[in-house]
């Protein structure tokens, strides 16, 4: 606990950053948000994209994205929502396009999603999320007090900017995918502050000489080993995830393994270090006395 103020410094600058980050930049939209069609073709060898991007453009589908989609043999092209309703229709003119242009490509899917529809996700994401805040700060506040609700709430909305604050910086996409990832980031952090949580309050009832601070890091301390062995082993799975799984899964294990390293940080030094600039003592974890309980004579 003698680092929290240097932690919660350094969160702040990350915070700040970030939401600089989604202001100025914003998010890099998928198709799930931002509507459109999106077209993933197959190549017999590997392929350079400047070409491909040539071709387009001299059909005047200049404006569509194209990028890989996990190896230089697989392509994706997408056009965004406004230019087409017709999502066969552009399949066929990408690739009548493409083979004027001296290539065989081979369509493997084809997905379209109305600019109404992409609007209407992502305010639907956005409620998630909100409504997830909302339910943690019922079920903490309910479950222990008020202030410790407090301390998760910050904790779990820190890790979602952060996560959506790196997704921002480095321009990737942002879908549906990710979206869950970052819902789960946040169930994932609250499970790690409730287990520490569980210990604080546990010892604010056995050790109720020692001063709060005290009680706070000896929690802290106490599980600690818990905390990083859960998140290793998870971490061990994401990182194979990322690297094995091929570009369906690249963004939602970026998305988890950020929020796994920023959810255990902030379990420790916001979640828990935050406690004591809230002022909690132990008055706050006693159970609530009886009045009418008759205390005797005896000492």
């Amino acid at each position: 606990m003698r680092h929290r103020r240097p932690a919660v410094l350094f969160s702040l600058l990350l915070l700040v950053a970030s939401v600089v980050l989604l202001a100025t930049r914003g998010l890099n939209p998928g198709i799930d948000f931002s509507g459109g069609v999106l077209v993933e073709l197959g190549y017999d060898e590997a392929v350079e994209l400047a070409p491909v991007r040539d071709a387009l453009a001299e059909a005047e589908l200049g404006s569509a994205s194209v990028q890989y989609f996990g190896t230089q043999t697989d392509v994706l092209v997408r056009m965004e929502s406004g230019e087409t309703d017709d999502a066969a229709d552009v399949s066929d003119r990408i690739l009548a396009a493409l083979r004027g242009a001296g290539q065989e490509p081979e369509v493997r899917r084809v997905e379209f999603v109305g600019a109404a529809v992409g609007d209407e996700l992502a305010i639907d994401g956005a409620l998630a999320a909100l409504f997830a805040l909302i339910g943690i700060l019922i079920y903490v506040a309910f479950r222990f007090e008020w202030k410790f609700a407090v301390g998760a709430i910050a904790a779990t909305t820190h890790d979602a900017i952060i996560v959506l604050g790196w997704f921002s910086l480095l321009g990737l996409e942002f879908d549906l995918t990710v979206l869950a990832a970052v819902l789960a980031t946040i169930g994932y952090s609250l499970n790690d502050t409730i287990v520490v949580y569980d210990r604080i309050r546990e010892n604010f009832l056995n050790l109720r000489r020692s001063e709060p601070i005290e009680v706070i890091n000896a929690s802290v301390n106490q599980t600690l080993a818990r905390t990083i062995v859960t998140s290793g082993t998870t971490l061990i799975v994401l990182i194979s995830l990322f690297i094995f799984g091929g570009s369906v899964v690249h963004n939602f294990s970026i998305a988890l393994i950020v929020g796994i390293l920023v959810g255990t940080y902030s379990s420790v030094f916001i979640a828990s270090g935050l406690l004591p600039s809230l002022g909690v003592k132990h008055d706050d974890l006693l159970p609530p006395q009886d009045e009418d309980e008759k205390v005797d004579d005896m000492p």
